[in-house]
């Protein structure tokens, strides 16, 4: 495992203290989830906004979120984000 040494602002060192004693860890380990979720947030975010700009497939944005397509779907949905163009759709009836 590799270590990561940081400083930060006084805010944010004051936020963290409240969050390892909201949580009960320790700082390493409220470190280590803090930057899990953190970096997880990004990827999803990463995969809906080139999803939404057409530079990858669904499936390849699904994958880069490290989700489900269910799941990816369902986030596309609350994120109003539409990955088949209007074109692409029948709508005679």
């Amino acid at each position: 495992m590799g270590s990561i040494s940081v400083r930060v602002p006084d805010e944010l060192e004051t936020e963290l203290d409240a969050y390892l004693e909201d949580e009960n860890l320790d700082r390493s380990t409220a470190v280590r989830k803090l930057l899990s979720e953190g970096l997880e947030e990004w990827r999803r975010e990463r995969a809906l906004d080139q999803l939404a700009a057409g530079t990858i497939s669904f499936s390849k944005a699904a994958e880069m979120a490290g989700m489900s397509v269910w799941d990816f779907a369902q986030l596309a949905k609350e994120r109003d984000i539409t990955w088949v163009a209007d074109d692409h759709l029948d709508v005679q009836c």
